[in-house]
């Protein structure tokens, strides 16, 4: 069985970094639209996104933000950690297929079990597509908890 295994906030320091991975395809795209009510065409119409300087689907750029919540809760600092704050610019279009790793960077540590974390997305490529910075209350405990296995989602036109 697979843990997610979280970083306390007493063992977090400047510098610190790890990395999360994913690419997207495209049932992601459509589950993200359908989840988050996003339906511009430019992610979910062919025609229309060939009219379109990008000339092609793209990603909503919110799935990458996404992504970097999903490293802060399973990577670093991991289970137990609470989001309170992110910025984000977007850099470059993320294309189906594209496989984009996210690194988080502690910047600094701060008072209450705050901690600022660079992040930056980029592509195989290595072009980079976003970059912020995220604010965190990491956890003071640490946690070793079972990866859930999520069900299947399939998706019907």
């Amino acid at each position: 069985m697979t843990t997610l295994d979280n970083i306390t906030y007493d063992e977090l320091k400047e510098g610190d970094a790890a990395t999360f991975t994913r690419t997207l395809t495209s049932d992601e795209l459509v589950l993200f639209a359908a989840v988050s009510g996003d339906v511009n065409p430019l992610h979910l119409d062919a025609d229309f996104a060939a009219a379109t300087l990008f000339k092609e689907r793209i990603a909503h750029g919110m799935w990458s933000g996404s992504l970097i919540s999903g490293a802060l809760a399973t990577v670093m600092p991991g289970p137990g950690t609470i989001y309170l704050e992110q910025s984000l610019a977007f850099k470059r279009p993320v294309r189906l297929g594209d496989t984009l790793s996210i690194t988080l960077t502690v910047l600094r540590k701060e008072p209450r079990n705050r901690v600022v974390l660079g992040c930056e997305v980029r592509n195989q490529h290595g072009d980079q597509v976003v970059v912020g910075e995220a604010k965190v209350i990491a956890p003071t405990e640490k946690l070793s908890v079972p990866k859930p296995t999520l069900p299947a989602i399939s998706i019907a036109s």
